[in-house]
């Protein structure tokens, strides 16, 4: 066999290894149980966060008093040819397989609506994508270079993934739109007292689509509990409505964005 042919086999073989160990990782993640919801992922890795947070993912505004993103000034801008791209940085912590589960991710936005994630060249506005101590994103566009954490030992999962991206677009978690008392019963006495403004409901604008259980952007039912296990948040009036997925984006979080963004103008 001749030098290239050898090398040939080589790289084939060193791509087969890269496949196998990869589906390995797709089955595992898949494979986990249920009852871990994205909001027990989330809330766990930032449990040791240093960075100053409200309902347990969005960043604390510095220029701003309140979360408010549904004016115009915190989205990403729509050029000419109806796509809006967000520039993107990605930190080199992130390994080879990490890359491939963010870039799985993103690939979603990019089939279904018309946000396109684009590597930063020289644009002003843009998110970094770092490994830092937790799951966590800025509400919409802030301004200048905002990060959008995912913490390599507990964030980097699909649906985890859309979330703060889904956050970063400038959607808030569905549980606190403003006529979720129609749909969801707070629970309060067993919320953590200091937790307790996490649930307060916010003036958002639900864009004329109803209520989602199945958002990516839901909480799970045990979320800022004060004990293990006992639920915080109960649907109404079935109870037995799963809420706090992680598979993705689900198709009224999908129809959202694109009302939003104006993608089927």
């Amino acid at each position: 066999m001749d030098l290239r042919a050898s090398l040939s086999l080589l790289v084939l073989l060193m791509g087969l290894s890269q496949a196998v160990h990869l589906m390995v990782r797709d089955n595992f993640l898949l494979e986990e149980p249920e009852t871990v919801d994205i909001t027990t992922r989330i809330l766990d890795s930032n449990n040791a966060s240093t960075e100053l947070l409200v309902e347990g993912d969005l960043v604390v505004p510095r220029t701003r008093n309140a979360l408010n993103c549904w004016n115009n000034y915190c989205l990403w801008r729509k050029s000419s040819n109806g796509i809006v791209e967000v520039p993107y940085i990605l930190s080199s912590d992130f390994s080879y397989y990490d890359k491939l589960i963010i870039d799985n991710a993103m690939a979603a936005f990019h089939s279904t609506t018309c946000i396109r994630f684009v590597p930063l060249s020289s644009q002003y506005d843009y998110i970094s994508i770092e490994n830092r101590d937790g799951c966590f994103s800025s509400l919409g566009r802030t301004g200048g270079m905002q990060v959008l954490s995912l913490n390599r030992q507990g964030c980097v999962y699909h649906g985890i993934v859309q979330h703060e991206i889904n956050h970063a677009l400038g959607f808030y978690h569905e549980q606190t739109r403003s006529d979720r008392d129609q749909y969801v019963r707070i629970n309060w006495d067993y919320i953590s007292p200091s937790m307790i403004y996490n649930f307060y409901k916010q003036n958002t604008n639900n864009l004329y689509t109803p209520y989602d259980y199945s958002s990516i952007m839901h909480y799970g039912r045990t979320a800022f509990a004060v004990q293990y296990g006992v639920e915080t948040i109960t649907p109404i009036p079935d109870a037995s409505v799963q809420i706090g997925q992680r598979q993705g984006l689900s198709d009224i979080d999908i129809q959202r964005i694109n009302l939003l963004y104006g993608c089927c103008e």
